[in-house]
Protein backbone atom coordinates (compact mmCIF):
# COMPACT_ATOMS: atom_id res chain seq x y z
CA UNK A 1 0.00 0.00 0.00
CA UNK A 2 1.07 3.47 -1.07
CA UNK A 3 1.02 6.32 2.24
CA UNK A 4 1.22 9.87 1.85
CA UNK A 5 2.28 12.03 4.61
CA UNK A 6 1.21 14.93 5.77
CA UNK A 7 3.54 17.75 7.97
CA UNK A 8 2.85 21.23 9.81
CA UNK A 9 5.48 22.95 11.40
CA UNK A 10 5.72 25.36 14.48
CA UNK A 11 8.85 27.72 14.26
CA UNK A 12 9.91 29.53 17.67
CA UNK A 13 11.94 32.38 16.55
CA UNK A 14 13.58 34.63 19.25
CA UNK A 15 12.92 38.08 18.21
CA UNK A 16 15.56 40.68 18.05
CA UNK A 17 15.26 43.07 20.97
CA UNK A 18 17.38 44.50 23.34
CA UNK A 19 15.00 43.36 26.51
CA UNK A 20 12.81 40.64 27.31
CA UNK A 21 8.76 40.38 26.50
CA UNK A 22 7.64 41.73 30.02
CA UNK A 23 10.48 43.22 31.85
CA UNK A 24 13.80 45.37 31.40
CA UNK A 25 15.86 42.49 31.70
CA UNK A 26 18.96 42.04 28.59
CA UNK A 27 19.28 39.13 26.79
CA UNK A 28 21.87 38.09 24.89
CA UNK A 29 22.91 34.94 24.38
CA UNK A 30 25.99 33.49 26.05
CA UNK A 31 25.86 35.55 29.39
CA UNK A 32 26.93 33.83 32.59
CA UNK A 33 24.12 31.37 33.99
CA UNK A 34 21.48 33.40 35.64
CA UNK A 35 22.91 36.81 35.66
CA UNK A 36 19.80 38.39 33.31
CA UNK A 37 17.57 37.97 35.51
CA UNK A 38 14.80 39.79 37.74
CA UNK A 39 11.42 38.92 40.25
CA UNK A 40 9.23 39.51 37.21
CA UNK A 41 10.99 36.94 34.59
CA UNK A 42 11.44 34.93 37.60
CA UNK A 43 7.93 34.51 38.58
CA UNK A 44 8.07 36.14 42.08
CA UNK A 45 4.79 36.94 43.87
CA UNK A 46 3.27 40.44 43.08
CA UNK A 47 5.36 41.03 40.23
CA UNK A 48 3.45 42.31 37.04
CA UNK A 49 4.82 42.39 33.00
CA UNK A 50 4.90 45.34 31.16
CA UNK A 51 4.47 44.68 27.51
CA UNK A 52 8.13 45.46 25.23
CA UNK A 53 7.08 47.29 22.28
CA UNK A 54 9.66 46.55 20.61
CA UNK A 55 8.43 42.78 20.31
CA UNK A 56 5.40 44.35 19.24
CA UNK A 57 6.89 45.84 16.49
CA UNK A 58 8.91 42.98 15.58
CA UNK A 59 6.12 40.34 15.48
CA UNK A 60 4.46 42.84 12.98
CA UNK A 61 7.29 43.28 10.67
CA UNK A 62 7.93 39.59 10.93
CA UNK A 63 4.20 38.78 9.99
CA UNK A 64 4.18 41.30 7.51
CA UNK A 65 7.08 40.24 5.61
CA UNK A 66 5.24 36.83 5.35
CA UNK A 67 2.34 38.58 3.97
CA UNK A 68 -0.06 37.86 7.08
CA UNK A 69 -2.62 39.71 8.26
CA UNK A 70 -2.04 42.12 11.73
CA UNK A 71 -4.89 41.90 13.77
CA UNK A 72 -5.81 45.15 14.94
CA UNK A 73 -6.79 43.47 18.46
CA UNK A 74 -5.39 40.23 19.66
CA UNK A 75 -4.53 39.44 23.71
CA UNK A 76 -2.38 37.63 25.68
CA UNK A 77 -3.35 34.31 28.16
CA UNK A 78 -1.52 32.10 30.17
CA UNK A 79 -0.63 28.46 29.42
CA UNK A 80 -0.48 26.43 32.53
CA UNK A 81 2.38 23.38 32.86
CA UNK A 82 4.86 22.64 35.36
CA UNK A 83 8.44 21.95 33.91
CA UNK A 84 11.29 23.63 35.93
CA UNK A 85 12.39 25.77 32.99
CA UNK A 86 9.31 27.76 33.65
CA UNK A 87 9.51 29.67 37.13
CA UNK A 88 5.91 31.04 37.14
CA UNK A 89 4.29 27.85 36.38
CA UNK A 90 2.44 29.45 33.17
CA UNK A 91 3.29 30.53 29.77
CA UNK A 92 2.41 33.86 29.03
CA UNK A 93 1.23 33.25 25.29
CA UNK A 94 -1.57 33.86 22.97
CA UNK A 95 -3.78 31.28 22.66
CA UNK A 96 -7.17 32.13 20.37
CA UNK A 97 -6.79 35.59 19.62
CA UNK A 98 -3.00 35.59 18.12
CA UNK A 99 -1.10 39.19 16.95
CA UNK A 100 -1.29 37.73 12.90
CA UNK A 101 -2.86 35.30 10.66
CA UNK A 102 -2.93 33.84 6.87
CA UNK A 103 -0.07 33.80 5.10
CA UNK A 104 2.04 31.96 3.00
CA UNK A 105 5.46 30.98 1.67
CA UNK A 106 6.02 29.46 -2.16
CA UNK A 107 8.17 26.50 -2.60
CA UNK A 108 10.17 26.37 -6.17
CA UNK A 109 7.76 23.27 -6.93
CA UNK A 110 4.57 25.87 -7.10
CA UNK A 111 3.75 24.85 -3.52
CA UNK A 112 1.56 27.37 -1.67
CA UNK A 113 2.43 26.66 2.25
CA UNK A 114 -0.45 28.10 4.09
CA UNK A 115 0.85 29.90 7.20
CA UNK A 116 -2.05 29.60 9.94
CA UNK A 117 -1.05 32.24 12.56
CA UNK A 118 2.06 34.13 14.37
CA UNK A 119 1.63 34.75 18.07
CA UNK A 120 3.47 35.95 20.67
CA UNK A 121 4.83 34.25 23.95
CA UNK A 122 7.74 34.31 26.21
CA UNK A 123 10.80 31.85 26.03
CA UNK A 124 10.91 29.43 29.14
CA UNK A 125 14.34 28.85 30.61
CA UNK A 126 16.83 26.30 29.54
CA UNK A 127 17.01 23.14 31.22
CA UNK A 128 20.75 21.84 31.46
CA UNK A 129 21.29 17.72 32.26
CA UNK A 130 24.78 17.21 32.13
CA UNK A 131 25.82 16.47 35.85
CA UNK A 132 25.25 12.94 36.26
CA UNK A 133 21.91 12.49 38.53
CA UNK A 134 21.18 16.51 38.63
CA UNK A 135 19.56 18.75 36.23
CA UNK A 136 20.39 22.48 36.11
CA UNK A 137 18.20 25.62 34.82
CA UNK A 138 19.37 28.78 33.24
CA UNK A 139 16.75 31.48 33.70
CA UNK A 140 18.36 34.01 31.16
CA UNK A 141 16.09 33.27 28.47
CA UNK A 142 13.14 33.34 30.24
CA UNK A 143 10.90 35.60 29.23
CA UNK A 144 12.91 36.32 26.28
CA UNK A 145 10.68 37.40 23.25
CA UNK A 146 9.24 34.46 20.69
CA UNK A 147 7.02 34.83 18.29
CA UNK A 148 5.72 31.10 17.10
CA UNK A 149 4.87 30.64 13.77
CA UNK A 150 2.54 27.74 12.94
CA UNK A 151 2.16 26.36 9.48
CA UNK A 152 -0.51 24.59 7.90
CA UNK A 153 -0.27 20.72 6.78
CA UNK A 154 0.35 21.73 3.97
CA UNK A 155 4.15 19.61 3.57
CA UNK A 156 4.26 16.26 1.94
CA UNK A 157 8.08 15.50 2.24
CA UNK A 158 11.29 15.98 3.80
CA UNK A 159 12.59 18.22 1.48
CA UNK A 160 9.49 20.27 1.17
CA UNK A 161 10.24 21.14 4.78
CA UNK A 162 13.64 22.08 4.97
CA UNK A 163 13.11 24.54 1.98
CA UNK A 164 10.15 25.51 3.61
CA UNK A 165 12.23 26.51 6.54
CA UNK A 166 14.75 28.12 4.68
CA UNK A 167 12.37 30.06 2.89
CA UNK A 168 10.94 31.57 6.29
CA UNK A 169 14.43 32.10 7.61
CA UNK A 170 15.77 34.06 4.93
CA UNK A 171 12.54 36.12 4.97
CA UNK A 172 12.78 37.16 8.56
CA UNK A 173 16.51 37.62 8.41
CA UNK A 174 15.85 39.82 5.34
CA UNK A 175 13.47 42.26 7.63
CA UNK A 176 15.85 42.38 10.47
CA UNK A 177 13.26 40.57 12.72
CA UNK A 178 15.72 37.83 14.08
CA UNK A 179 18.94 36.33 12.77
CA UNK A 180 17.55 32.94 13.28
CA UNK A 181 20.89 31.26 14.29
CA UNK A 182 19.67 28.05 15.46
CA UNK A 183 23.27 27.44 16.99
CA UNK A 184 21.98 29.97 19.65
CA UNK A 185 18.31 28.32 19.74
CA UNK A 186 17.33 31.90 18.16
CA UNK A 187 14.98 29.33 15.69
CA UNK A 188 13.43 26.45 16.79
CA UNK A 189 11.36 23.71 15.29
CA UNK A 190 9.04 21.33 16.53
CA UNK A 191 6.86 18.78 13.80
CA UNK A 192 3.86 17.58 13.47
CA UNK A 193 3.70 14.42 10.68
CA UNK A 194 1.07 11.52 10.34
CA UNK A 195 0.84 9.30 7.70
CA UNK A 196 -1.95 8.00 5.85
CA UNK A 197 -3.44 5.83 2.68
CA UNK A 198 -2.61 7.80 -0.32
CA UNK A 199 -5.12 9.30 -2.80
CA UNK A 200 -7.47 9.38 0.78
CA UNK A 201 -8.33 12.68 1.91
CA UNK A 202 -8.67 11.92 5.59
CA UNK A 203 -5.17 12.34 7.75
CA UNK A 204 -3.71 10.04 10.01
CA UNK A 205 -2.99 10.20 14.09
CA UNK A 206 -0.60 13.20 14.03
CA UNK A 207 2.76 12.75 16.57
CA UNK A 208 4.67 15.99 17.38
CA UNK A 209 8.03 15.66 17.45
CA UNK A 210 10.66 17.90 19.46
CA UNK A 211 14.33 18.72 20.00
CA UNK A 212 15.24 19.53 16.38
CA UNK A 213 17.83 21.33 16.44
CA UNK A 214 19.32 21.86 12.38
CA UNK A 215 17.28 21.78 9.00
CA UNK A 216 19.13 18.59 8.80
CA UNK A 217 17.77 17.25 11.25
CA UNK A 218 14.51 18.00 10.71
CA UNK A 219 15.11 16.15 7.24
CA UNK A 220 16.45 13.05 9.41
CA UNK A 221 13.70 13.53 12.30
CA UNK A 222 11.08 13.22 9.08
CA UNK A 223 12.09 10.29 7.36
CA UNK A 224 12.08 8.37 10.77
CA UNK A 225 9.37 9.22 12.04
CA UNK A 226 7.01 8.58 8.90
CA UNK A 227 9.14 5.34 8.45
CA UNK A 228 7.95 4.48 12.06
CA UNK A 229 4.20 5.36 11.95
CA UNK A 230 4.08 3.00 8.32
CA UNK A 231 5.79 0.14 9.77
CA UNK A 232 3.58 0.60 13.00
CA UNK A 233 0.48 0.75 10.50
CA UNK A 234 1.42 -1.81 8.34
CA UNK A 235 2.03 -4.41 10.88
CA UNK A 236 -1.54 -3.72 12.01
CA UNK A 237 -0.91 -1.57 14.95
CA UNK A 238 -2.31 2.00 15.90
CA UNK A 239 -0.04 4.89 15.73
CA UNK A 240 -0.46 6.69 19.03
CA UNK A 241 -1.02 10.98 19.48
CA UNK A 242 1.70 11.37 21.46
CA UNK A 243 4.65 14.10 21.76
CA UNK A 244 8.51 12.76 20.95
CA UNK A 245 12.09 13.69 20.87
CA UNK A 246 14.86 13.74 18.28
CA UNK A 247 17.72 11.62 18.84
CA UNK A 248 20.30 12.64 17.43
CA UNK A 249 22.95 10.27 18.03
CA UNK A 250 20.36 7.50 17.75
CA UNK A 251 19.14 8.70 14.50
CA UNK A 252 15.13 8.29 15.71
CA UNK A 253 12.81 9.53 17.61
CA UNK A 254 11.83 8.71 21.37
CA UNK A 255 8.31 9.27 23.12
CA UNK A 256 8.69 12.10 25.54
CA UNK A 257 4.54 12.41 26.83
CA UNK A 258 1.26 11.36 25.62
CA UNK A 259 0.44 14.28 23.50
CA UNK A 260 -1.83 17.38 25.25
CA UNK A 261 -4.65 18.93 23.91
CA UNK A 262 -5.73 22.21 24.53
CA UNK A 263 -7.80 21.99 27.60
CA UNK A 264 -4.84 20.30 29.40
CA UNK A 265 -2.73 23.70 29.64
CA UNK A 266 -6.09 25.50 30.81
CA UNK A 267 -6.07 28.47 28.62
CA UNK A 268 -7.38 31.88 30.39
CA UNK A 269 -6.67 35.51 29.15
CA UNK A 270 -3.48 36.82 31.89
CA UNK A 271 -5.50 39.50 33.76
CA UNK A 272 -2.48 41.49 34.54
CA UNK A 273 -2.19 42.16 30.70
CA UNK A 274 -5.02 44.96 29.04
CA UNK A 275 -5.83 43.72 24.97
CA UNK A 276 -3.50 44.44 22.68
CA UNK A 277 -4.83 46.93 20.72
CA UNK A 278 -2.71 48.31 17.31
CA UNK A 279 -4.26 51.33 14.95
CA UNK A 280 -4.08 51.20 11.12
CA UNK A 281 -1.88 53.73 10.68
CA UNK A 282 0.62 52.03 13.17
CA UNK A 283 0.46 49.03 10.98
CA UNK A 284 1.03 50.26 7.77
CA UNK A 285 4.42 52.32 9.67
CA UNK A 286 5.30 48.88 10.18
CA UNK A 287 5.30 47.84 6.38
CA UNK A 288 6.79 51.12 5.63
CA UNK A 289 9.49 50.33 7.72
CA UNK A 290 10.12 46.96 6.20
CA UNK A 291 12.98 46.85 3.35
CA UNK A 292 11.97 46.05 -0.56
CA UNK A 293 11.01 42.62 -0.29
CA UNK A 294 13.70 40.10 -0.97
CA UNK A 295 11.87 38.50 -4.62
CA UNK A 296 10.77 41.99 -5.36
CA UNK A 297 15.04 43.41 -4.73
CA UNK A 298 16.12 39.86 -7.17
CA UNK A 299 13.41 40.49 -9.98
CA UNK A 300 14.90 44.27 -10.17
CA UNK A 301 18.10 42.98 -10.50
CA UNK A 302 17.92 40.92 -12.99
CA UNK A 303 15.31 42.84 -15.05
CA UNK A 304 16.80 46.43 -14.12
CA UNK A 305 20.20 45.62 -13.59
CA UNK A 306 20.81 43.06 -16.24
CA UNK A 307 22.24 40.55 -13.89
CA UNK A 308 22.30 37.30 -14.38
CA UNK A 309 19.97 34.87 -12.24
CA UNK A 310 22.61 33.09 -9.81
CA UNK A 311 24.45 36.24 -9.07
CA UNK A 312 20.88 38.13 -8.14
CA UNK A 313 20.16 35.22 -6.03
CA UNK A 314 23.82 34.88 -4.24
CA UNK A 315 22.93 39.12 -3.72
CA UNK A 316 19.91 38.74 -2.05
CA UNK A 317 20.16 35.70 0.06
CA UNK A 318 21.07 37.75 2.51
CA UNK A 319 20.45 41.84 3.20
CA UNK A 320 23.78 42.46 4.51
CA UNK A 321 25.04 41.50 0.94
CA UNK A 322 22.50 43.35 -0.88
CA UNK A 323 22.83 46.53 0.98
CA UNK A 324 27.00 45.94 0.56
CA UNK A 325 25.85 45.74 -3.38
CA UNK A 326 24.01 48.69 -3.37
CA UNK A 327 26.93 50.53 -1.55
CA UNK A 328 28.56 50.00 -4.61
CA UNK A 329 26.01 51.01 -6.97
CA UNK A 330 25.59 54.17 -4.99
CA UNK A 331 29.52 55.24 -5.48
CA UNK A 332 28.61 54.91 -9.16
CA UNK A 333 30.17 50.98 -9.65
CA UNK A 334 28.74 49.33 -13.15
CA UNK A 335 25.81 46.67 -12.02
CA UNK A 336 27.59 43.62 -13.58
CA UNK A 337 30.75 44.13 -12.83
CA UNK A 338 30.08 45.38 -9.23
CA UNK A 339 28.36 42.45 -8.82
CA UNK A 340 31.05 39.64 -10.38
CA UNK A 341 33.49 41.03 -7.92
CA UNK A 342 31.09 40.93 -5.14
CA UNK A 343 30.01 37.24 -5.88
CA UNK A 344 33.62 36.21 -7.03
CA UNK A 345 36.14 37.86 -5.21
CA UNK A 346 35.19 39.61 -1.87
CA UNK A 347 32.50 36.51 -0.77
CA UNK A 348 35.70 34.20 -0.73
CA UNK A 349 37.12 36.36 2.46
CA UNK A 350 33.65 35.58 4.32
CA UNK A 351 34.60 33.00 7.34
CA UNK A 352 32.25 30.07 7.90
CA UNK A 353 29.37 31.21 9.24
CA UNK A 354 29.59 34.80 8.84
CA UNK A 355 28.57 37.40 6.84
CA UNK A 356 29.70 39.93 4.15
CA UNK A 357 30.31 42.57 6.87
CA UNK A 358 33.16 39.82 8.72
CA UNK A 359 35.12 40.23 5.99
CA UNK A 360 37.74 42.44 5.72
CA UNK A 361 37.29 44.69 2.19
CA UNK A 362 34.82 47.46 2.76
CA UNK A 363 32.76 48.69 -0.10
CA UNK A 364 34.26 51.90 -0.57
CA UNK A 365 37.75 49.89 -0.97
CA UNK A 366 35.78 48.02 -3.83
CA UNK A 367 34.40 50.41 -5.32
CA UNK A 368 37.67 52.35 -5.59
CA UNK A 369 39.41 49.39 -6.95
CA UNK A 370 36.54 49.45 -9.88
CA UNK A 371 36.90 52.90 -10.90
CA UNK A 372 40.46 52.17 -11.45
CA UNK A 373 39.71 49.34 -13.75
CA UNK A 374 36.86 51.71 -15.27
CA UNK A 375 39.61 54.31 -15.79
CA UNK A 376 42.14 51.37 -17.51
CA UNK A 377 44.91 51.85 -14.70
CA UNK A 378 44.91 48.56 -13.70
CA UNK A 379 43.87 44.67 -14.89
CA UNK A 380 41.91 42.00 -13.25
CA UNK A 381 45.31 40.67 -11.98
CA UNK A 382 45.86 44.38 -10.55
CA UNK A 383 42.86 44.52 -8.74
CA UNK A 384 43.01 41.32 -7.15
CA UNK A 385 46.69 42.13 -5.72
CA UNK A 386 44.53 45.88 -3.93
CA UNK A 387 42.04 43.23 -2.49
CA UNK A 388 44.71 40.66 -1.56
CA UNK A 389 46.59 43.39 0.12
CA UNK A 390 43.44 45.01 2.05
CA UNK A 391 42.80 41.31 3.12
CA UNK A 392 46.17 41.20 4.57
CA UNK A 393 45.93 43.85 6.64
CA UNK A 394 47.51 47.14 4.38
CA UNK A 395 45.35 49.91 4.85
CA UNK A 396 46.80 52.20 2.35
CA UNK A 397 44.21 53.26 -0.41
CA UNK A 398 44.23 51.33 -3.68
CA UNK A 399 45.31 54.60 -5.72
CA UNK A 400 48.24 54.70 -3.04
CA UNK A 401 49.51 51.16 -3.53
CA UNK A 402 48.85 51.05 -7.38
CA UNK A 403 51.76 53.08 -6.97
CA UNK A 404 53.52 51.01 -4.52
CA UNK A 405 53.23 47.62 -5.89
CA UNK A 406 53.78 48.68 -9.70
CA UNK A 407 50.44 47.81 -10.93
CA UNK A 408 49.90 50.14 -13.10
CA UNK A 409 48.50 48.56 -16.68
CA UNK A 410 51.47 48.97 -19.18
CA UNK A 411 49.19 50.48 -22.20
CA UNK A 412 52.21 52.29 -23.82
CA UNK A 413 51.50 50.53 -27.41
CA UNK A 414 54.69 50.36 -28.57
CA UNK A 415 55.93 48.52 -25.71
CA UNK A 416 53.34 46.21 -25.47
CA UNK A 417 53.78 45.54 -29.34
CA UNK A 418 57.30 44.35 -28.99
CA UNK A 419 56.30 42.43 -25.99
CA UNK A 420 53.76 40.62 -28.15
CA UNK A 421 56.78 40.25 -30.99
CA UNK A 422 58.81 38.30 -28.41
CA UNK A 423 55.96 36.50 -27.19
CA UNK A 424 55.63 35.28 -31.13
CA UNK A 425 59.04 34.76 -31.88
CA UNK A 426 59.05 32.37 -28.19
CA UNK A 427 55.93 30.62 -28.94
CA UNK A 428 56.40 30.09 -32.34
CA UNK A 429 53.68 26.67 -32.60
CA UNK A 430 50.90 28.65 -30.76
CA UNK A 431 51.34 31.42 -33.20
CA UNK A 432 51.13 29.37 -36.09
CA UNK A 433 48.07 27.63 -34.65
CA UNK A 434 46.61 31.00 -33.84
CA UNK A 435 47.04 31.43 -37.76
CA UNK A 436 45.31 28.50 -38.84
CA UNK A 437 42.27 29.73 -36.90
CA UNK A 438 42.49 27.94 -33.61
CA UNK A 439 42.20 30.70 -31.36
CA UNK A 440 42.56 29.32 -27.83
CA UNK A 441 45.99 29.09 -28.85
CA UNK A 442 46.17 32.63 -28.16
CA UNK A 443 46.08 32.25 -24.67
CA UNK A 444 50.25 30.37 -24.38
CA UNK A 445 51.08 34.13 -25.96
CA UNK A 446 48.40 36.19 -23.40
CA UNK A 447 50.35 34.49 -20.91
CA UNK A 448 53.56 35.09 -21.98
CA UNK A 449 53.16 38.46 -22.58
CA UNK A 450 51.64 38.79 -18.88
CA UNK A 451 54.56 37.16 -17.52
CA UNK A 452 56.86 39.51 -19.86
CA UNK A 453 55.19 42.58 -18.23
CA UNK A 454 54.70 41.20 -14.57
CA UNK A 455 50.76 41.44 -15.24
CA UNK A 456 50.43 44.78 -15.98
CA UNK A 457 49.52 44.42 -19.56
CA UNK A 458 46.43 45.70 -20.47
CA UNK A 459 44.55 41.82 -21.50
CA UNK A 460 42.16 43.64 -24.24
CA UNK A 461 45.38 45.49 -25.87
CA UNK A 462 47.18 42.60 -25.89
CA UNK A 463 45.16 40.53 -27.51
CA UNK A 464 43.75 42.78 -30.17
CA UNK A 465 48.37 43.34 -31.21
CA UNK A 466 48.31 39.58 -31.12
CA UNK A 467 45.30 39.39 -33.20
CA UNK A 468 46.43 41.97 -35.71
CA UNK A 469 50.17 40.69 -35.99
CA UNK A 470 49.31 37.24 -36.49
CA UNK A 471 46.76 37.70 -39.33
CA UNK A 472 47.91 35.47 -42.26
Amino acid sequence: MAWEPTIGLEVHVQLATRTKLFCRCAWRFGAQPNTLVCPVCLGHPGVLPVLNARAVEQGARAALSLGMTVNRESKFDRKNYFYPDLPKGYQISQFDEPLAQHGSIRLDDGTHVRIRRLHLEEDAGKAIHDRGDFGLVDFNRAGAPLAEIVSEPDLATPPQATEYLDRLKQTLRWAGVSDCDMEKGNLRVDINVSVAPAGRRATGTRCEVKNVNSFQSVARALEHEIGRQIAVLESGGTVRQETRTWDEAAGQTRVMRVKEEADDYRYFPDPDLPRLQLSAEWIEAQRAALPEPQAQRRRRYEQALGLSEYDARVLTAERETSAYFERLLAAGSAPKEAANWLVNDVLSWVPPGGGVDDQPIPPEYLAAVLQLRHDGRINRNGGRALLEARAGGDLRSPQELVSALGLETQSDAGALEQACRRAIAAQPKAADDVRAGKEKALGALLGFVMRETRGAADAGKTRAILLRLLQP
